[in-house]
């Protein structure tokens, strides 16, 4: 059994930092959009209209599968919802 530390959970899954950088961009903002999505009581089927998709992927969006969306769905489907993304880049010492 291995004492290894992680930084994040998606350091310990993904096989490499580019994948687990990603995932956590990705989780970030599904978060986003769940949350947005709870506190303005919108349905489904209003969000989807809004987002401009069906409502079975808005469905696989609050049930959380990631492995459904990439990072430019879920930018436009954040931006449609009036939700300001900013990203700030760090070198790694």
């Amino acid at each position: 059994m291995s004492n290894q530390r992680f930084a994040s959970v998606w350091d310990a899954l993904e096989d490499t930092p580019e994948e687990a950088e990603n995932m956590k961009l990705r989780s970030a903002m599904m978060t986003a959009l769940k949350d947005h999505l709870a506190r303005t009581g919108m349905s489904q089927a209003q969000a989807a209209k809004l987002f401009g998709v069906a409502q079975p992927p808005v469905s696989d969006l609050m049930r959380g599968k990631i492995e459904l969306f990439s990072l430019d769905a879920l930018v436009n489907m954040a931006t449609a919802a009036g939700i300001h993304i900013e990203m700030r880049v760090l070198e790694v010492a």
